[in-house]
């Protein structure tokens, strides 16, 4: 049987701080959202060291460090005013729109 997938409240280009882990406190950009594993890939943040072949002449093959995925529970949102933050919703003339728990605003 398959699992539901999960519902994120955070979406693309969302700016998170990772809360839990080898790079607690590093702040960075939502690039890409695994649904169907709970895992978001967030920019500068996880690196790992992946061999990539050379594709073409002109590409360079050897070590690469790219982004890995985190799971979603170790990431939280961050606030423009007050820093890393839960969100809710808010009814915004019968459009829903998240809003920062701490002071309200929308993000």
């Amino acid at each position: 049987m398959a699992e539901a997938m999960h519902k994120f409240k955070l979406k693309k280009e969302d700016t998170v701080e990772v809360i839990a882990g080898k790079d607690k406190g590093k702040r960075g950009r939502v690039l890409k959202i695994l649904r169907d594993k709970d895992r978001i890939v967030v920019q500068g943040v996880n690196l790992v060291k992946k061999a990539k072949k050379k594709r073409k002449q002109s590409d360079a093959g050897g070590i690469v460090e790219i982004e890995a995925a985190l799971h979603s529970s170790n990431l939280m949102i961050v606030c423009k005013k007050c820093g890393p933050t839960r969100t809710g919703f808010k009814l915004d003339g019968g459009k829903k729109v998240r809003v920062c728990r701490k002071c309200g605003e929308a993000m």
